[in-house]
């Protein structure tokens, strides 16, 4: 599946995850958190990232202070020169890529700085994280990022539906 075709089938579910949102919020946070975190799970322990990454081709992570400094001496670099060869500040005044796709990302999706990549990084899509519903809005973009987002909403949304 291409960039676009992911696009589209999130664009397609996202009133559809939008709703489930809205029924999650009557459900207690770690019984959510738990159905999150199963279907993250049973997702994951069959996708391959490598296949796709669409994440490090269309978006860029938050920079924190620690990652640079971390990815800076991995690169035998200054942590002002890696933020001024990489990195931007953005509308939200977090430093992220200055472009996409993540010049990291080597033509075979593998990683170059992958044992120190940033904390936002090791934790995508973030669906397997405590307190979920504080994220819904970065789930719901993420869903028009990666497939296997789509594919956890998809069975969270069947897992409660069974509820109702």
């Amino acid at each position: 599946m291409n960039s676009r075709e992911i696009i589209n089938r999130g664009q397609n579910d996202l009133q559809r995850n939008k709703k489930l949102f809205q029924r999650l919020k009557k459900i207690h946070a770690s019984h959510t958190d738990r159905i999150f975190r199963e279907a993250h799970e049973d997702v994951f322990s069959n996708t391959n990232c490598l296949a796709c990454a669409n994440c490090c081709k269309t978006t860029s992570p938050i920079f924190r202070e620690k990652d640079i400094e971390r990815i800076a001496s991995f690169l035998r670099m200054t942590p002002g020169d890696f933020s001024q060869k990489f990195l931007k500040t953005d509308e939200d005044h977090d430093k992220v890529l200055k472009e996409t796709p993540c010049p990291f990302l080597g033509p075979d999706n593998v990683c170059a700085i992958y044992e120190v990549r940033p904390l936002a990084c090791q934790n995508y899509p973030h669906t397997h994280r405590k307190n979920i519903m504080a994220l819904a809005h970065l789930t719901l973009n993420n869903s028009l990022i990666c497939p296997a987002v789509q594919e956890i909403l998809k069975k969270v949304n069947e897992k409660i539906s069974k509820w109702n």
